[in-house]
C-alpha cells in the first residue's frame, strides 16, 4: 500500500473521494466508479501463481533467484518474491538499488557497471548505515571493464565501515550488450579485479536475453562456462561473499531459462563448485504477446505455466465508422516496443448497477492497429456492435515497459474487488 493517499495528480485514481485505503477497506470494485478510466490493474490470482511457479522451478533445479525487480519497481512484489525464496532483487540501475535497499531488500545486485562514482558511494553508505541499525543489507554488481573496477573499488575505498564490495565479472557476446568477449579479456580483468582494493570477486554472469535462438544461446552460455572454468583454474575465484558461499554464475533473463537450467545447473555446476544464479524478471505478471509466445514453458511444459497478471482498461470514446473503435488508451498508457495492446474483454456500459455485463471474448474479434499518445485504434467485427461508453480489456506485451508509465495500480481478486493499491518508484 502506498504511503502517500490518491489526489488529483494521479491517473485513474483521480476520482475517488477517499485515499486508496479506504477504497481498499470499503470493499471498492473496479466498476463501480471508483477508478476513471484508463486503469492499468494487476490480478491476484495470476501474479501469486506466477510467483509461486518461478519459485518451485528454481529450487528444484538447485539454483539461487534474484528476480529483476526493474520489471515492477514495486517494492511489495519484491518483498512477496523474497517470501517465496528469492536470494537477492536485481535491478537496472543507482538509484533503483537505492529503492531496493531503503524499503527493505537485504541483497541487491545491479546487473550493470557502475560508472557514477558518487551515486555507487551513496549506496555503499546506505548499505552501511543498514547494517548499523543491525538490518540485513548487501550490494553488488557487475564490471566489464578497469574504469569500472576504478570506480568500484573508489567507492567501497570511502565506506566507514570498511569491508569488501562484491564483484560480478561480466561476460557478453559480439554485437550483444555489456561484457567482455574473450577468456583472455575474463582473466585480465579478473586479475586487474584481485588487485583492487576492497572489491571481491563473487563469480561471474551474463545476459543471453538479446539472443534470437537456442543454439545461438547455448553457444554463449559455453562461453561464460569457459571463462568461468578458466578463472577457477588461475586460482582467480575463491569462496565468495560474507556467508562464504561457493562462486556464483548469473544468467537468464525470461527467455530462455530452461536453457540455463540444462547448460549450467546441475552437473556442471556441481563439478565446478559453483551457484548458478538465474535473474529471470518479467514472469511475475508474465504478459499477452510477446512472453506469451517465447516463455521456456513452452519448450517444457510439464515444468509449469505462467499467467498474464496485467490487464489495460480503456473505454470506448468514440466509433466514428463501422467497425473502427476509438479508446482513451494510447502510448503514455501502455508498452508498443514489442507489440501493440491485444483486445481481450468487451464490457458493455450502462446495462447493470456494475457498469456493464459480463465482459465476452474479442478473441479473433478486435486488434489494436495504431496508437496515438491518448488514444488507441481498434478495428472489429461490426457484429459485436461495440458503442461509446463500452469498456475494452487489453492485454500488453513486454510488460518492462508498462509499469513505468503508471503511479499506482489497483491489486484485483477474481470478483474484481480493489484488495491493495501499489505505487511503482521508477
Amino acid at each position: 500500500m502506498p504511503s502517500e493517499s490518491p489526489n488529483p495528480f494521479e491517473k485513474a485514481f483521480w476520482v475517488l473521494d477517499a485515499s486508496a485505503s479506504g477504497a481498499v477497506a470499503e470493499g471498492r470494485s473496479l466498476f463501480d466508479g471508483a477508478l476513471s478510466w484508463p486503469v492499468l490493474a494487476l490480478r491476484e490470482p495470476a501474479l501469486a501463481a506466477n510467483i509461486a511457479t518461478m519459485a518451485a522451478f528454481v529450487e528444484r533445479h538447485g539454483m539461487l533467484f534474484a528476480p529483476h525487480g526493474k520489471t515492477t519497481m514495486i517494492p511489495e512484489l519484491f518483498r512477496r518474491q523474497l517470501d517465496a525464496g528469492a536470494w537477492a532483487i536485481t535491478v537496472a540501475t543507482p538509484q533503483q538499488a537505492m529503492v531496493a535497499l531503503r524499503t527493505g531488500v537485504p541483497r541487491v545486485l545491479i546487473a550493470h557497471e557502475v560508472l557514477d562514482e558518487p551515486a555507487l558511494r551513496a549506496l555503499i553508505a546506505t548499505r552501511d548505515e543498514l547494517r548499523a541499525a543491525g538490518a540485513d543489507a548487501e550490494l553488488l554488481c557487475f564490471v566489464d571493464s578497469p574504469e569500472g573496477v576504478r570506480t568500484a573499488s573508489a567507492a567501497a575505498g570511502a565506506s566507514r565501515r570498511g569491508g569488501s564490495f562484491p564483484v560480478l565479472l561480466d561476460v557478453g557476446f559480439v554485437g550483444g550488450r555489456t561484457g567482455v568477449r574473450t577468456v583472455a579479456e575474463a582473466l585480465e580483468l579478473a586479475r586487474i579485479i584481485r588487485a583492487a582494493p576492497a572489491l571481491e570477486l563473487f563469480g561471474t554472469a551474463g545476459y543471453e536475453g538479446g539472443l534470437t535462438d537456442i543454439p545461438a544461446v547455448r553457444g554463449f552460455l559455453r562461453f561464460l562456462r569457459e571463462a568461468t572454468e578458466a578463472l577457477l583454474e588461475h586460482g582467480l575465484l575463491e569462496r565468495a561473499g560474507r556467508e562464504g558461499g561457493a562462486p556464483i554464475v548469473s544468467a537468464g533473463g525470461s527467455a530462455y531459462f530452461d536453457v540455463v537450467v540444462s547448460d549450467l545447473a546441475g552437473s556442471w555446476a556441481a563439478e565446478h563448485g559453483v551457484r548458478i544464479l538465474l535473474r529471470s524478471g518479467a514472469y511475475v505478471t508474465h504478459d499477452d504477446l510477446d512472453y506469451a509466445e517465447r516463455t521456456p514453458f513452452l519448450r517444457v511444459p510439464a515444468e509449469g505455466g505462467l499467467h498474464a497478471a496485467l490487464e489495460l482498461w480503456a473505454q470506448v470514446v468514440s466509433v466514428p465508422e463501422p467497425g473502427l473503435a476509438l479508446v482513451g488508451m494510447g502510448k503514455r498508457d501502455a508498452p508498443f516496443d514489442e507489440g501493440l495492446p491485444v483486445p481481450k474483454l468487451l464490457r458493455r456500459s450502462g446495462r447493470s448497477a456494475t457498469g456493464g455485463l459480463e465482459p465476452s471474448s474479442l478473441s479473433g474479434l478486435a486488434e489494436t492497429t495504431r496508437l496515438n499518445d491518448q488514444h488507441g485504434h481498434v478495428r472489429f467485427a461490426e457484429s459485436l456492435g461495440i458503442r461509446p461508453g463500452d469498456l475494452i480489456c487489453f492485454g500488453i506485451s513486454h510488460p518492462c515497459t508498462a509499469f513505468d508509465r503508471w503511479r499506482l495500480l489497483p491489486l484485483l481478486d477474481a470478483e474484481d474487488r480493489i484488495v491493495d493499491v501499489l505505487r511503482t518508484y521508477f
